[in-house]
């Protein structure tokens, strides 16, 4: 009999990190559209913090600027452009 040491030992995947979506430098605000845009879906919706990949506080900040951009108009509340396709 052949008895290895270890029989069951981990395989070691290697991965990648995943780079934070927010950089220390970034501001989380209203005005900074081209941040807040990343956390928008396709119909205009507020993205999941699973989704993202931020923290909590982050998410939590993220929300306010949207709902700020949205009252200031910077932002549609939603994007449904298969209404206007006819």
């Amino acid at each position: 009999m052949n008895k290895s040491k270890r029989p069951f030992t981990k395989s070691k995947r290697s991965f990648r990190r995943r780079l934070p979506p927010i950089q220390s430098g970034d501001r989380i605000d209203y005005r900074n559209m081209s941040l807040i845009r990343r956390f928008i879906s396709e119909q205009g919706k507020i993205l999941s913090r699973r989704v993202n990949r931020v923290t909590l506080k982050q998410q939590r900040l993220i929300t306010i600027a949207i709902k700020q951009a949205r009252i200031l108009s910077l932002l549609p509340f939603l994007n449904n452009q298969k209404q206007f396709e006819r």
